[in-house]
């Protein structure tokens, strides 16, 4: 069945000679997995695998197979321009990192219009910011822990308490799972969680800084996710800010 669909796309790999799987976040089915050729067969043809980058917007037209997991698409337009992002180094870092974060962590995942709709506005945003965007993978991914269940508990914290990584919570002392923050780096989980796009620019860090934040935050997503894997990118990113 034809079906029109508007999507975020995660990850393209290659599934042979002639054609590669897009893997795209789309609002009404979550993540699918979608067949694109691996070549644009002619200046004609409907779909350019050009188009498939990370987090670019798209809106395609696939034949929807129920019994399989593959979807071959038939038409394929960008759904919303992007002006920097694909062009810009950092943005690009940034995106093809959080977007491989996103292909990891979204697979079980069904649609919901409300994570769509956050995905699709944090793209827009990042494009359309001209400069202090360093903090930005951060914000991202603690604002989506919202949506997969585990936003940490803030409301307990006192100063020289511990954060509990494996209960998402703040507690008097060090748990007996050793999976904890210390007191120094706990009270900076406060700070890190005022951070949204608009004032994450006054939050100065080193890079030494924002690497050990994106560290916890990475292990944080382990403990919770138990399948997450090594991610190719987290590297990339790491020496990009360097």
């Amino acid at each position: 069945m034809l079906q029109k669909l508007h999507g975020v796309v995660l990850y393209v790999v290659k599934y042979s000679d002639k054609s590669n799987i897009a893997h795209i976040y789309t609002e009404q089915d979550g993540q699918v997995s979608f067949l694109i050729p691996a070549v644009r067969r002619s200046r004609k043809s409907a779909v350019n695998p050009v188009l498939f980058r990370p987090f670019s917007l798209v809106e395609i037209e696939a034949d929807i197979r129920l019994k399989s997991g593959l979807h071959p698409i038939r038409e394929a337009r960008i759904w919303y321009p992007l002006d920097s992002l694909p062009y810009h180094p950092y943005k690009m870092g940034i995106s093809m990192f959080l977007a491989e974060f996103l292909y990891r962590t979204l697979q079980e995942e069904d649609g919901n219009a409300s994570l769509f709709a956050y995905l699709v506005n944090s793209i827009r945003w990042l494009d359309a910011c001209g400069r202090d965007f360093s903090n930005f993978h951060l914000v991202f991914l603690l604002r989506l822990t919202r949506f997969l269940g585990f936003y940490p508990n803030l409301d307990d914290y006192v100063s020289g308490c511990c954060f509990d990584l494996l209960n998402a919570c703040f507690v008097d002392g060090a748990p007996s799972h050793g999976l904890f923050l210390s007191a120094e780096e706990s009270s900076r989980i406060i700070n890190l969680m005022r951070m949204n796009y608009e004032t994450m620019r006054l939050f100065v860090m080193s890079r030494n800084e924002r690497n050990r934040c994106l560290d916890v935050i990475v292990a944080y997503y382990r403990l919770h996710l138990p399948a997450f894997p090594e991610l190719k990118s987290l590297s990339v990113l790491k020496e990009l800010y360097g």
